[in-house]
């Protein structure tokens, strides 16, 4: 997607609006992984977005994930939108998670979410708002609360300090989301 400047210091990208451009490895080292959280609003926006792109050829299938643009209940698959909308656009506003972009302080963690990668983002949202505790607030979910530009790798190299293990430490509720292309427990980490 087209990220535009506003300002020095800004960037802009559609229903997100202006976010203040941050040092976003600063950022992550003092907001403790327990609160890279995002709220339902947040998914529900996160999906208008995605919607919007998609129809605007903004979020355009590729050669592994030739989803159907016209299909409003699967939609593209999270690694197609981690590429094409997070890491793009969350490097130019700092190299910081989505969740961080949008919520700097952090959102204390009480639902910890987990996915395949291989599903649909409209399939995904979907099933999480609709399964979405009553009492849960904020949610870890990797693919927004993981800063995607950063070494994923190293950040998960020690498996009990890992921001996985201290939001699932945290987190009241968990959510183990499953899709249409396989299991998600036959997934090896």
């Amino acid at each position: 997607p087209e990220i535009a400047a506003e300002t020095p210091g800004t960037v802009v990208l559609d229903e997100v609006g202006t976010i203040e451009v941050r040092d976003g490895a600063a950022l992550h080292r003092r907001v403790p992984p327990q609160r890279w959280c995002v709220a339902r609003k947040d998914l529900r926006q996160f999906r208008r977005l995605v919607g919007k792109l998609v129809a605007d050829g903004r979020l355009a299938p590729t050669e592994l994930d030739g989803f159907d643009a016209g299909d409003s209940l699967i939609g593209p698959c999270i690694r197609t939108v981690n590429q094409q909308l997070i890491k793009p656009f969350t490097d130019k506003a700092g190299k910081m998670s989505w969740a961080l972009m949008l919520h700097p302080e952090g959102l204390e963690c009480d639902l910890f979410i987990t996915h395949g990668w291989s599903e649909g983002i409209y399939e995904f949202v979907g099933k999480v708002l609709n399964s979405w505790p009553h009492k849960a607030k904020h949610a870890f979910c990797c693919m927004l609360s993981n800063p995607q530009n950063f070494d994923i790798a190293a950040l998960i190299s020690s498996p009990k300090e890992s921001p996985f293990a201290k939001a699932l430490e945290a987190s009241n509720f968990m959510l183990v989301v499953p899709n249409r292309h396989g299991s998600i427990y036959s997934r090896i980490w």
